[in-house]
C-alpha cells in the first residue's frame, strides 16, 4: 500500500511553479564532495504574521533579509505543537509513528532510531544541538543519546527567559550543558546565540557540520530586557504586547548574529541555513501559573497568524504553516518556493546532500526537498499527513484539497478545503463534494492504519 500510495500521479495536483526565478541546478552529486554545512534554526511559536516580510508590524530586519536573498517556502508545513514537530525533523518520519501527539518530558525517539545527526556523522559530520530539545525531558535521554556531539540549553521545553526553569515539577531545572544540569545567568536568547555563535568561530575549518538551534522565542512566558522593550515602535502598545513584539526582535537578532559568524569565518557559501517555526503563533495567557513566577507581564500573548485560520494546536493552516526560508548563497537564488513542504522532508534533504544514507532503509515519510528548490522538479510525490494530540484530529492533503476529521465530539466531523480557491479554509465544502470527500477520507484511512500498523519500532 505505502509503495502505491508514494507513486500515484492521481494525487499529484499541485501545479505551480516551485521558484519565482528560474536557478541554477546543482546535481547532488557536485554537492557531495563539498558536503555542505547545516544550520537549522527554529522558533518556537513563531506565527506567520509575527514577520515583517509576511506583513508583521514588528521589525525584523535579519530575516527580511534571508526572505530576500533566499527561498522561501510558502506552504511549509510543521506538527501543531513542539515535540510532535521536533520528532519529524529529526527522524524524518510522521511523529505519530513514534506515538508522539503532543508536547511530552518522556523520551519520544526509540534510541536506536536513526536520527539526523546519526546520519550526518557516518559521513564525518560535527554535529551541535543549541536550544530546546523536548524529546525526552531527563538527562539521560538527552541530545548525546541520539549522536549530537555537543549540547546547550533546554532539555524540557520552553522556560523561563532569565531563570531557564520549565513547568513547576520533576523537570522544572532543565538547563544543561552536554546532559549535565547548570545554573546560569542571563537572558535565554542572548545564552543561546553566544553558545552558536561560539561553536560556528571555534569548529574545524575542515570538517563539515550540523548546527541545530530550535531557539525558545517566543514561547511563553516572555520578559524582554528593558533595552529591547525601548526599541519596540511606539504604535504597538499594552505591556505583553511590547514584549512579545521586543521577543521577535531578540530573536530576529539571533539570527542576524548567527549569519554573521558564517560570514566571518568563510563559511557562509558552503552553508545550507534554514529559518522555520515549530509550530503556529499563540494567544495563550503569558503569565503562566505552571512556570515559576519571575514576573512575567500579564495578559494573552499576540501571536498572529493573520490570514490564515487556526493558532498553535489547530490542524487549521495557521496551526501548521509557518514562516520558512532557505539560504544558500551561490546555490540557491532568491524565489519561492510554493509546492507544499513539510518538516520531515528536511532529513531526506540534507543526507542526500550528505550522501549520508538510504532513505529507502530508513522508511522516511519526508521526501527530498533539493529538486523542487533547484527547479529540477516542480510537483510533490507524497500526501502530507497530520495526527494532532491524542488523536483527537487528523488531516491529511493531497494536491489542493485538505481534509481534516476533528475526533473530540461523539462521532467523527469531516472539514474538506479546496486550498487553490479557498487558501484560508473559510469555506468546508464537504457536503458540496461528495466524491472528492470520498476520496480524501480513503486516502486518510489508508494513510492512518499504514501510520499504525508500521510504528516506530519498523
Amino acid at each position: 500500500m505505502r509503495t502505491r500510495m508514494l507513486i500515484s500521479a492521481s494525487w499529484l495536483l499541485v501545479l505551480c511553479s516551485s521558484v519565482s526565478v528560474v536557478c541554477r541546478t546543482v546535481a547532488a552529486e557536485d554537492l557531495r564532495a563539498e558536503r555542505p554545512n547545516f544550520v537549522f534554526i527554529m522558533a518556537d511559536d513563531l506565527g506567520w504574521a509575527d514577520v515583517q516580510f509576511h506583513g508583521g508590524t514588528v521589525p525584523t530586519p535579519h530575516l527580511n533579509q534571508l526572505a530576500a536573498g533566499g527561498v522561501e517556502l510558502t506552504q511549509h508545513y510543521v506538527a501543531p505543537l513542539c515535540t510532535p514537530t521536533r520528532t519529524g525533523l529529526l527522524s524524518g518520519r510522521f511523529w505519530s509513528r513514534f506515538g508522539v501527539t503532543k508536547p511530552q518530558n518522556p523520551r519520544a525517539l526509540p534510541q536506536q532510531t536513526m536520527t539526523l545527526p546519526r546520519a550526518l556523522k557516518t559521513v564525518g559530520y560535527r554535529t551541535c544541538l543549541v536550544g530546546k530539545w523536548h524529546l525526552g525531558s531527563d538527562p539521560v535521554d538527552g541530545p548525546q543519546k541520539f549522536d549530537f556531539d555537543s549540547s546547550y540549553g533546554s532539555l524540557a521545553g520552553g522556560v523561563g527567559p532569565w531563570n531557564h526553569r520549565y513547568k513547576q515539577g520533576p523537570f522544572s531545572e532543565t538547563w544543561h550543558r552536554d546532559g549535565q544540569l547548570i545554573e546560569e545567568t542571563g537572558h535565554v536568547t542572548d545564552l543561546l546565540c553566544a553558545e552558536a555563535v561560539k561553536w560556528i568561530t571555534t569548529s574545524p575549518a575542515d570538517l563539515p557540520f550540523l548546527l541545530y538551534v530550535p531557539l525558545t522565542a517566543v514561547h511563553l512566558p516572555i520578559r524582554e530586557p528593558a533595552a529591547w522593550v525601548a526599541k519596540v515602535p511606539a504604535e504597538i502598545k499594552g505591556d505583553v504586547a511590547r514584549h512579545y513584539a521586543a521577543c521577535i526582535m531578540h530573536l530576529d537578532d539571533a539570527v542576524g548574529r548567527i549569519v554573521q559568524a558564517l560570514e566571518q569565518t568563510g563559511r557562509r557559501d558552503q552553508t545550507l541555513l534554514v529559518f522555520t517555526s515549530d509550530n503556529g503563533g499563540s494567544t495563550a495567557e503569558n503569565c503562566d501559573g505552571k512556570y515559576p513566577e519571575d514576573e512575567y507581564p500579564e495578559g494573552p500573548l499576540t501571536g498572529s497568524n493573520l490570514p490564515l485560520r487556526g493558532q498553535k494546536g489547530q490542524l487549521f493552516e495557521g496551526g501548521i504553516r509557518v514562516p520558512t526560508v532557505v539560504s544558500w548563497p551561490g546555490r540557491l537564488p532568491p524565489g519561492k518556493l510554493v509546492v507544499p513542504a513539510h518538516i520531515c522532508d528536511w532529513m531526506p534533504t540534507f543526507c542526500r546532500l550528505a550522501a549520508a544514507v538510504d532513505g529507502g532503509e530508513l522508511k522516511w515519510d519526508g521526501q527530498d526537498l533539493w529538486p523542487m528548490l533547484t527547479g529540477q522538479a516542480t510537483r510533490r510525490t507524497s500526501p502530507l499527513y497530520w495526527v494532532a494530540p491524542e488523536f483527537q484530529s487528523r488531516a491529511v492533503r493531497q494536491g489542493d484539497w485538505k481534509l481534516i476529521e476533528d475526533n473530540s465530539g461523539k462521532s467523527a466531523v469531516y472539514l474538506l478545503f479546496d486550498l487553490a480557491t479557498d487558501p484560508y479554509e473559510r469555506s468546508d465544502v464537504a457536503a458540496g463534494q461528495p466524491e472528492q470527500l470520498q476520496r480524501m477520507q480513503q486516502l486518510l484511512q489508508e494513510i492512518s492504519r499504514d501510520d499504525q500498523r508500521r510504528g516506530a519500532g519498523e
